[in-house]
């Protein structure tokens, strides 16, 4: 970890530092959009053994878990990415984002994937209690460097996990995986902020390319990702849980779909939103902004249902499962990343 480029004085360190105005986050958390959590029962996919170990006619084929979790074949492989399982996004049971539904497939029946791939280790990432559960699974695990340590102290042996640094990679069969630059962070305690490392990955198989961007802020090494390892048939964006008050830990909708551009994606599959009330905005919106802008650059976006899977070869036509509800605007309320970690300029409408 200390050999890093990202290890600076003890934790490791984004190359554009995190803005953030933290008692406007506070203010934001009273003024919670009345409709932060689904009011009704989601209309959901419950995919089953044999749906998911039949392989895809294309090779790549990729089934929405909700929030971060995707399992995927990609040529033949299977990979799961920030496996959640558990009730709640939280260090506590009775506290704490609460699931909107409940896992869509039981543990015991999901089928064992060859490559778990976790980006972080934030509560919404990183579940204990599901490690714990599949901790003797014949998989890989790869992770960002420290990150290993956590797994290896609830059960999964050292000889399965890999760890790597940005642009790294590890081979699995015939699958590469690259870990990828990300701006975020990681911590799931009061003293434990940035001690281990966060990115996204790319799963780089010998017919097809994925692209999983973890959880990040706007920053310029979106475009090197795309130089160096696109262009990628699917891509995996969070574009959920944002704030103007916290502006770079998370991408936002808008900047979702640039990031998709960026990377030279061909169809997009937002990620991170629909399972946990983890901001203040609407539970829909998100998606609602996403569909917004890729309609203005002719992004392809596909938006299963929880559960739901797809090939990235033919998109299926959009379904808008999710209920007509109020929502802002890019407009009303812009998420714009800084450069450089400094307070932005405030301007009417939001943060510039």
């Amino acid at each position: 970890m200390q050999r890093s480029p990202q290890w600076r004085q003890g934790r490791f360190r984004n190359p554009q530092p995190l803005w953030n105005d933290y008692l406007g986050a506070f203010g934001t958390i009273l003024r919670r959009d009345a409709n932060s959590t689904p009011k009704e029962p989601l209309p959901l996919v419950r995919p089953t053994r044999a749906s998911l170990e039949t392989d895809s006619a294309s090779g790549l084929r990729a089934t929405w878990l909700g929030h971060s979790t995707v399992y995927l074949e990609i040529d033949g492989i299977r990979v799961l990415t920030d496996p959640v399982w558990g009730p709640r996004a939280s260090p506590f049971g009775w506290a704490g984002p609460k699931r909107f539904f409940a896992p869509l497939i039981p543990l015991e029946e999901l089928p064992v994937p060859q490559v778990v791939a976790i980006s972080h280790d934030h509560y919404d990432h990183l579940d204990r209690a599901t490690i714990r559960r599949i901790k003797g699974w014949d998989t890989r695990f790869i992770v960002p460097l420290g990150v290993g340590a956590r797994l290896e102290g609830w059960g999964v042996p050292a000889s399965r996990i890999t760890e790597l640094d940005w642009w790294e990679t590890a081979r699995v069969g015939a699958l590469e995986v690259a870990c990828t630059p990300a701006r975020h962070a990681s911590g799931r305690a009061l003293f434990d902020k940035d001690r281990t490392l966060w990115g996204g990955f790319a799963f780089l198989g010998p017919s097809h390319r994925v692209y999983y961007s973890g959880d990040t802020g706007m920053f310029p090494g979106l475009a090197d990702i795309g130089t160096r390892l696109g262009p990628f048939d699917l891509t995996m964006i969070e574009a959920g849980a944002y704030g103007q008050a916290w502006p770079d830990w998370h991408l936002g909708p808008e900047q979702a779909v640039r990031a998709h551009a960026m990377v030279r994606g061909q169809v997009l599959m937002p990620v991170h939103w629909g399972l946990f009330d983890l901001a203040a905005h609407g539970w829909t919106e998100p998606i609602e902004r996403v569909l917004v802008a890729a309609r203005a650059t002719g992004a392809t976006v596909v938006v299963p249902k929880p559960g739901g899977g797809f090939e990235p070869g033919t998109p299926p036509q959009l379904d808008r499962w999710w209920p007509a509800l109020p929502w802002k605007t890019e407009a009303e309320v812009p998420i714009r990343a800084t450069p450089n970690g400094l307070k932005p300029q405030t301007v009417p409408g939001g943060v510039s």
